[in-house]
């Protein structure tokens, strides 16, 4: 049961709507599945990979798709029936699965590979120029002063 209200903060603020609808979905009732369990890492300062446990999936089975800053993963078995009559026990997980991941602002997917069971999706993190931090010169003080009284 969730322990306190957002609807204040959706009333009073603008421009904020994403951060609220991420912390209303993790303090829902319903929390997120664990299945497929995953990995994420840092490869470098500006380089993450997700790497998710598929066992059982091929690659057509298989959707990488990024809409804003949503990544979703999903998993759909096609169905066949041939083997269903000699399975005498089904251990291996072949359900469908959707997964999502909220991106921060200049985070893109660069590819995805499915390795032995495993798909790593790459993202890199692109901050434009015009976002970055920049280093202002300081003049002398004259300089400063002539060009005001000008």
């Amino acid at each position: 049961m969730r322990q306190f209200d957002l609807t204040p903060l959706y009333r009073s603020t603008v421009g904020f709507d994403r951060l609220f609808s991420l912390l209303d979905n993790q303090t829902g009732v319903n929390q997120t599945p664990s299945y497929p369990p995953y990995n994420i890492e840092r490869v470098t300062d500006d380089e993450y990979r997700i790497t998710m446990a598929v066992a059982g999936f091929k690659e057509d089975e298989l959707t990488v798709e990024v809409k804003e800053n949503t990544l979703t993963v999903t998993g759909a078995k096609a169905e066949t029936d041939d083997n269903n009559e000699n399975m005498l026990y089904r251990g291996i997980a072949a359900r469908a699965f959707e997964r999502r991941f909220q991106l921060a602002d200049h985070v893109f997917v660069t590819g995805a590979a499915l390795d032995h069971g495993l798909l790593h999706v790459s993202l890199k993190r692109e901050v434009p120029e015009a976002k970055k931090p920049r280093i202002v010169q300081i003049e002398g003080g004259t300089k400063a002063i002539d060009a005001s009284a000008s």
